[in-house]
Parts: structure tokens; C-alpha cells; sequence
């Protein structure tokens, strides 16, 4: 299994103590929280600055399709997206990941090898996560084994919600020794976690149990990544690096789909994380139509004017 930083040995020794940490974390400021990630997104950026925030944005999109009618084909087209994301520049760059759910893992591989763009795969009966350990184990080496490079687990939202934080404690704990060397993302779904000090307590079970990224959402419910939310998750990052020395990355997923919304966020990240976490390693955008504003904002830039609607494509 992964190590535990030891520190946090005794914490996790049992449900008690576990529940003892986490609720010893101190309490969430909601009105505080929300005024700061508010007055962030009113921050203006420049000409020049936008033109860079932009590509670093498109760099940081795992592009994703997670749908019942995903096919080879629509996978394929999404990979030549991911690889080339407008056809007519080639300064453009590349996104970080391609996303889809396991048994589409070994055609995105294909499609991507030699690259340098990841393959990221859905794993542990994504979204609802509502399957036994054995089932979720199973889902995730089938994804590693068709080659993918990150998995993106749910967490067992109402074992969380009852309390029982060992369960989902050495669930994700079970998860990261099955995807071996692939990063493990750890998804919260936190529209449904409803306080944002559940958020925060979820963050940290989260990375001392080994997550490599804490994920705002599935992007399958209602409520899914916001400013406030990604701001809590991004002050856990930065306050579990001081107190470890250990880097986890962010990645905000459902609802960001325009260019001023991702700047808006890779603003919070600058601001409340870090510039260390400004790379496509420590923080991505889970998304799938962002990507076509952000390379139409693009292309206005470098133009003056925008292109038809036709520009850039429909997935």
C-alpha cells in the first residue's frame, strides 16, 4: 500500500480518530469564502496576459466525453482535437488529457501514443460510485491495463455523509494501489457534500489517503465546480503543502464554459495556491465545450475578429 505521511499514522488508526481530525479542522468562513472568490473574478487582465492565460487554460483541459453513445469514432475525433485543437494554427497548444470511461481507455491510448497528450479514465462505477470495493478495484485495473494514465475515482458520497470517513478513507487508499503508477484524481462531487466544511473536511481525507489531485465534481448533478468551492480545495492544496511538503493538484470539473470563467479560476489558483500550481501537472479544468470559446477568444486575439460558427467543432 502507499505510505502514510507520518504524521497522520495515529490520525487514521481508526473511524474515531479519523472523525477527530477531520472535525478539528477549523470551520469555513462561507460568507468570508464567497466574498473572496468573488472579488477574484473581478480582477482585470490585459491584452497580453490574456493571450498567455488562454493557452495555459487550453493546455490544462482534460477534453472529456463521458456519455452512454461514446463510440470509437467520436473518441477518435476527440483525440485529433486534444492533439491538434484548431486545425488552422499549429502554435495552438495541445490539451493535457483526453477523458473517457474505461472501456474506451485502450482507443484513446491508440489514438494518443507517443503524444505526450495523457489518457485519463473514469473509474470505481462512475458517477454514483454505487458498487462494491471489488467491482471499483476491478473497474480501475481494467483502465490501467488498457494503458490509461490518470484515473479519476468517485468517493462513496454517502459513507461520507453518514460518517463513516475510514471506509472512504481506505477505499481510496485501495484505489491508489490499484492504479499503480497512473495518478490518481479523487473526485468529491461536491454538490452533494452541501457544506463547504464537508468540502474541506472531504479534501484532506482525500490527500492523506494519497491523492495526487482533489476534483470538484462529476459534472453529473446540478451543483458542480464554482469559484467558492475550487477556492476551498485550492487553500487545502497550499496548507497541506505547507504542513507536508507534499503537492496535490486541483481540478475543477462541470460548469466552466467560457474563456472569462476559466481566467476567472486560473486567477484564484495564482492567488490562493501559487504560481507553483500554474501547469497542467498541479491543476486542470474538467471540461468539454470550453475549449471551443477558449480557441475563439484565441483566434480573435490574434485576428481582431471572430470566425464563423463553424470555426471550431461540435463534439
Amino acid at each position: 500500500m502507499p505510505t502514510i505521511t507520518h504524521e497522520f499514522v495515529d490520525a487514521t488508526a481508526s473511524d474515531s480518530t479519523l472523525r477527530r481530525f477531520l472535525h478539528g479542522l477549523p470551520g469555513v468562513d462561507a460568507v468570508g469564502l464567497e466574498a473572496r472568490a468573488a472579488s477574484l473574478g473581478t480582477r482585470s487582465i490585459k491584452t497580453t496576459a490574456k493571450a498567455y492565460a488562454i493557452d495555459l487554460a487550453i493546455s490544462m483541459i482534460d477534453l472529456t466525453t463521458l456519455e452512454g453513445a461514446d463510440t470509437p469514432g467520436k473518441v477518435r475525433a476527440l483525440a485529433a482535437k486534444a492533439l491538434r485543437p484548431d486545425p488552422t494554427d499549429r502554435t495552438a497548444p495541445t490539451t493535457a488529457a483526453l477523458c473517457v470511461y474505461p472501456d474506451m481507455a485502450a482507443t484513446a491510448v491508440a489514438a494518443l501514443a507517443g503524444s505526450g497528450v495523457k489518457v485519463a479514465s473514469v473509474a470505481t462505477a462512475f458517477p454514483a460510485g454505487r458498487a462494491s470495493l471489488s467491482v471499483k478495484l476491478a473497474d480501475t485495473r481494467d483502465a490501467v491495463a488498457a494503458g490509461a494514465d490518470e484515473i479519476d475515482m468517485v468517493i462513496d458520497r454517502g459513507a461520507f455523509l453518514a460518517g463513516h470517513y475510514l471506509k472512504v478513507y481506505e477505499e481510496i487508499r485501495a484505489v491508489k494501489e490499484a492504479a499503480g503508477a497512473a495518478r490518481l484524481k479523487v473526485i468529491f462531487e461536491t454538490g452533494e457534500l452541501s457544506t463547504y466544511d464537508n468540502i474541506r473536511r472531504a479534501s484532506w481525507l482525500g490527500m492523506i489517503a494519497g491523492a495526487d489531485f482533489i476534483k470538484t465534481s462529476t459534472g453529473k448533478v446540478g451543483v458542480n465546480a464554482t469559484p467558492a468551492n475550487t477556492l476551498l480545495m485550492l487553500e487545502a492544496v497550499r496548507d497541506f503543502r505547507e504542513r507536508t511538503g507534499v503537492q496535490i493538484g486541483v481540478k475543477p470539473a462541470g460548469g466552466i464554459r467560457t474563456s472569462k470563467d476559466a481566467i476567472k479560476f486560473l486567477v484564484l489558483v495564482n492567488e490562493t495556491a501559487g504560481e507553483d500550481w500554474l501547469d497542467n501537472n498541479w491543476f486542470r479544468f474538467g471540461a468539454s465545450s470550453l475549449l471551443n470559446d477558449l480557441l475563439m477568444q484565441r483566434q480573435k486575439l490574434s485576428t481582431g475578429r471572430y470566425s464563423g460558427p463553424d470555426y471550431v467543432t461540435v463534439d
